[in-house]
């Protein structure tokens, strides 16, 4: 059985990439297409010599022409040629799964997420949102055309991914939260395998050092990420915040900080594990579609504060593991941070549950899936 995978691009390294690393690990024959990538964001872990990218390929378009042709990228993926290969896994949080395969070719999608672009997948944020935040970036000179030229590339965008989805033959959404938008919006019945978080980053725990209380975000600081609504809580409560991230927002977050707050930018992850491993609790007052960064922060065994939304629901056990507010006011997280303080947290339990999220985990959930749908057996998770 001769088998490929397939990711949007490598132009980056977060949790999407960490996924298709533990995949290659799988099926360490496997072949990896691609739109195109960087070789800097790739660890030395990474297996670059199996790399197939696309004729999109070179650092030109990559830095320039990539993030304002978006629109161009279900060509390159189609034009792959998988003939030779009887199962594909793609893994897209945007148009991977677009590629195009033999009749008797199987292939399986791991969505992370329907394109956030296309579809409304969180509170906030959405179509609309992105056209509005494209716009703003673009020339002055040329953003009445992009009103007029935008909003129906989106649509027909749209109808090309719904398009797509249905080629596919098994959709595996990476957690309860997105198989439910899978079905939402591309009428297919999707299954779950929940990614996973690398707890190997805190076998070593850094003992906890002399410092003042303090809370943590780790955050790209966009909008939709709602650092705002801790800020003015933690403004209200006169509690220390510590915020670790950077984005367009941020300027506008610090004006509205008060002397609790504390910008910490980029750091490296071995500070990140050690701020975590420090805090009181983390706040996540965002609706994402799993949810990464809850699970470090609970690896390292604190409790989480989060909105009563999207992954986070699956990831946190109430009173166990953290709380949950349940609107996104500064008056609903202000409650939940007053009752987090007053529950004694287990570390042990809460780095316990994360155990359960393990890339070994992870791996065996897939692998079995897979093995299972091509053999003809139905999958038990």
């Amino acid at each position: 059985m001769k088998i490929a995978l397939v990711h949007d691009d490598f132009i980056q390294w977060g949790g999407a990439e960490r996924v298709v690393e533990a995949m290659a690990e799988i099926w360490p024959e496997a072949p990896i297409f691609t739109l195109a990538y960087d070789e800097s964001v790739l660890p030395k872990t990474f297996p670059k010599d199996r790399l197939i990218p696309s004729k999109a390929q070179s650092k030109f378009y990559v830095e320039h022409v990539y993030p304002k042709l978006f629109f161009l990228d279900p060509i390159f993926f189609e034009g792959f040629n998988f003939n030779e290969f009887d199962v594909l896994i793609s893994s897209s949080t945007r148009f991977a799964k677009s590629i195009v395969t033999q009749p008797q070719t199987i292939h399986f999608a791991y969505i992370n997420t329907p394109p956030r672009f296309l579809w409304p997948v969180s509170l906030g944020f959405g179509p609309s949102e992105y056209v509005k935040g494209f716009i703003k970036k673009t020339f002055f000179l040329f953003r009445p055309l992009s009103r007029v030229m935008i909003p129906p590339i989106i649509s027909l965008l749209r109808l090309h991914d719904f398009a797509a989805a249905q080629r596919i033959d098994y959709l595996i959404g990476n957690s309860q939260n997105v198989a439910r938008r899978i079905e939402k919006f591309y009428r297919r019945a999707a299954d779950h395998i929940y990614p996973f978080v690398e707890l190997d980053r805190f076998e070593k725990c850094t003992k906890p050092t002399d410092h003042e209380p303090y809370y943590l975000i780790v955050s790209r600081l966009g909008e939709h990420k709602r650092v705002d609504l801790a800020i003015k809580a933690f403004n209200r409560l006169g509690w220390n915040l510590k915020i670790i991230g950077s984005g367009p927002e941020r300027e506008r977050l610090e004006a509205i900080s008060g002397e609790t707050i504390e910008f910490l930018g980029f750091v490296s992850d071995d500070d990140v594990v050690s701020y975590l491993q420090n805090c009181e609790g983390f706040i996540y007052p965002q609706e994402e579609d799993f949810g990464i960064t809850a699970l470090e922060a609970q690896a390292a065994g604190k409790p989480v504060i989060a909105f009563r939304a999207g992954g986070a629901t699956e990831t946190v056990i109430e009173n166990k593991t953290g709380v949950f507010f349940d609107e996104q006011t500064e008056e609903s997280l202000t409650a939940a941070l007053k009752k987090s303080s007053t529950i004694s947290f287990d570390p042990n339990e809460i780095m316990a549950h994360a155990q359960s999220f393990s890339r070994e985990i992870f791996k065996a959930n897939l692998k079995k899936y897979v093995e299972q749908k091509v053999n003809g057996s139905q999958y038990n998770e």
